[in-house]
């Protein structure tokens, strides 16, 4: 006979192997339902991490309790842990048999329902049922029911109790040491996630999600808040170029060949085409001599001089004048230019 069981109700257990199975109706929006089992101790709490049957440890070392494994079913999908209390250890005193949703409230669970078999009977018919109903619908893991000693025996106890840390908080409770570094990466994933969704593709500029405006406040409180327009950086003008400066030396100028190399002892000429500077005692061909000279200019009438001694050749520095005849000897004049001439002496 099939016992319909109440929150809080016990039922004795004849059998010594049990199948204990979790059924609920899949559809739209459900999420996945997972069983798993807890061995305790005499104080209640798990002896060790390997007292904890679910989907990443489907055996216990004992091999005494193991998880079955997810079916479909006529009436919906089921999971399963099956136990041969027969050898369960005698420290372990409970067993607790747990459902979670991984991370979904149980309120989106539809005709949760856990029932005992005997896992040696031919026949389908359970030994028990219990439809386990979330007491705040927030619950993210649940204590369907547990297995307990009785002196010799077992018993089956339906409980219904809800935890909304889900399944690790759960093991947590009866000290299961959680992996704290996984943990906190699952976190950081978490945290993650969102800041990768909002990231702006590249070349289009992404939006913050909080922190000051930088738009100016208004200087009266009557005037409307506007956002401030979001302005492309100035461009700057291109640099503006100096005009050339237009040279008529420099660009009239031809290169001018280098003066011939004046022999030891005559003084350097400047080149040609280059201002002369007039001797003290005799002006350049063409100008007009200066008041008091000794001799007028070419061209113009002589005056009548009366005949110079010839001068000593020790003179020196003594110039000869037009139609007198050289001394013997004659030093270069220092001051001596020749005057400008015109384009046609040029060498071509």
């Amino acid at each position: 006979m099939t016992h319909a069981m109440l929150k809080g109700s016990n039922v004795p257990l004849e059998a010594t192997t049990v199948r204990a199975v979790l059924r609920w109706t899949p559809g739209q929006g459900i999420p996945d339902v997972d069983v798993s089992a807890l061995l305790l101790g005499p104080d209640d709490r798990v002896r060790s991490d390997e007292d904890f049957v679910f989907y990443n440890q489907p055996r216990h070392p004992s091999g005494q309790v193991w998880r079955l494994g997810k079916k479909r079913a006529a009436d919906g999908l089921t999971d399963a842990i099956q136990t041969d209390l027969s050898g369960v250890e005698a420290r372990v005193g409970r067993i607790l048999l747990v459902a979670s949703a991984d991370g979904v409230a149980f309120e989106q669970v539809r005709d949760l329902r856990v029932l005992l078999y005997d896992a040696t009977a031919d026949d389908a018919e359970p030994l028990a049922y219990f439809d386990v109903k979330p007491e705040t619908g927030e619950e993210t893991a649940l204590i369907c029911g547990e297995l307990y000693r009785r002196g010799e025996s077992w018993k089956f106890r339906a409980l219904g109790e809800g935890y909304s840390n889900g399944l690790e908080g759960l093991a947590t409770e009866f000290g299961i040491s959680v992996d704290e570094e996984a943990e906190a990466e699952a976190e950081n994933d978490a945290q993650r996630a969102p800041e990768t969704t909002g990231t702006a593709p590249e070349g289009t500029a992404a939006t913050p999600e909080s922190g000051p405006s930088n738009a100016p406040e208004p200087s009266s409180p009557t005037a409307p808040t506007q956002a401030a327009p979001v302005q492309s950086p100035p461009t700057q003008p291109p640099a503006v170029q100096p005009p050339p400066v237009h040279s008529t030396s420099a660009r009239t100028a031809p290169a001018q060949p280098l003066p011939p190399e004046q022999p030891p002892g005559v003084p350097t000429q400047p080149a040609y085409g280059y201002p002369q500077q007039t001797p003290a005692t005799q002006p350049a061909y063409g100008y007009p001599q200066p008041a008091g000279a000794g001799q007028t200019a070419y061209g113009h009438p002589q005056a009548p001089a009366a005949p110079a001694a010839p001068a000593p050749a020790t003179a020196a520095g003594a110039a000869a004048g037009y139609g007198y005849p050289p001394p013997a000897a004659v030093i270069p004049d220092p001051d001596f230019r020749l005057p400008p001439q015109g384009p046609q002496f040029l060498g071509r």
